[in-house]
């Protein structure tokens, strides 16, 4: 098997606050011999479970970054018994260009695992994750937001899994990062993903969605950060009270495709329902203006099932193809 070529000056068995990077060698127009730098941060005190915190898998999704590296700031974890590593943008090159996929290889790396050692950035920055780090695991944490693309309710979310002791396991972690909703989420294409590859090797696995737009809020870093601590706090890595959301969260759930709205036209989105909000099946949730000329009907798009809009497109052009609308049934 070849050996992944990232480097790093973390100890990972040593005890105390460490900062570096994991060291990628890339040599481009730019720098002969140079090098992806993608910060990393270890807490490490005694012996006790490891959580693998990340941001930034898609480059235009800010609350984990933030939250991240706010956590990274630390001074003192005299109240930490463990492990947590901290990498608040994985996907560093779509990060620094604030895109969702590589600006180097166009490849969105939550689409790249298992990743290959001797592969391309992205597919290499999947290879270490899924052969070092996500192996000294026990909990693994995701943060996700809608990007520029998508906006979100904030919600954390478990999968539905074949092991239902693990199931259980990663469903109780996302309640306890005590989002203001809590969603058994479904992926269309599941295979590749980070998720799926954590889980498959029986970890404990949390994400997110917690806006969007291509920016981030007070409101929706706030949630990152105490759901990270919340997070932390439940799987006995620091001491204290977790603190819970204002109000109780809500359960939500997608068991099938017809949560999902693709849209077939390219267009101007006229919304007729905004996030949060309760339809039944059969509701018109939005019209598509063509913009290639006047005198068209808008094309009418409407609920597959009842539930409640939990994601819509963020743009107000839309092409083939894109997600209209996520609808979950509240449970």
């Amino acid at each position: 098997m070849t050996d992944n070529p990232i480097s790093t000056e973390i100890d990972f068995e040593h005890d105390g606050i460490q900062h570096g990077f994991l060291k990628l060698p890339y040599s481009s127009n730019t720098s002969a011999w140079g090098s992806v730098m993608i910060p990393i941060c270890q807490l490490k005190n005694g012996n006790g479970p490891t959580a693998l915190l990340t941001g930034g898998n898609h480059g235009d999704e800010y609350e984990g970054p933030t939250a991240l590296f706010d956590l990274a700031n630390r001074q003192h974890i005299e109240d930490i018994q463990g492990r947590v590593i901290i990498i608040p943008a994985m996907n560093y090159p779509a990060f620094l260009s604030q895109d969702r996929v590589s600006p180097i290889d166009d490849i969105n790396l939550n689409r790249a695992f298992p990743g290959e050692a001797c592969g391309t950035v992205t597919q290499i920055i999947a290879d270490y994750f899924s052969r070092t780090l996500v192996p000294m695991a026990d909990l693994v944490v995701d943060i996700h937001s809608g990007g520029k693309t998508l906006d979100c309710l904030p919600f954390a979310a478990s999968h539905v899994l074949d092991d239902k002791l693990q199931e259980n396991q990663c469903e109780a972690a996302a309640k306890a990062f005590a989002a203001p909703y809590l969603l058994k989420m479904l992926e269309l294409d599941a295979g590749s993903m980070y998720d799926t590859l954590v889980e498959s090797m029986g970890k404990t696995f949390v994400t997110t969605e917690l806006g969007g737009g291509g920016g981030s809020t007070p409101y929706t870093v706030e949630i990152a950060k105490r759901g990270v601590r919340n997070l932390l706090i439940h799987a006995g890595i620091v001491k204290g009270e977790a603190t819970p959301n204002p109000s109780p969260s809500i359960n939500l759930n997608m068991p099938d495709e017809r949560s999902f709205l693709c849209c077939y036209h390219h267009g101007l989105v006229e919304p007729c329902v905004g996030l949060g909000e309760q339809v039944k099946a059969g509701d018109l949730v939005a019209k598509i203006h063509n913009i290639d000329r006047t005198g068209s009907q808008p094309e009418c798009y409407y609920a597959k099932r009842d539930g409640m809009v939990i994601i819509k497109h963020a743009p107000s052009i839309i092409n083939i193809g894109d997600n209209l609308l996520v609808i979950a049934e509240v449970v």
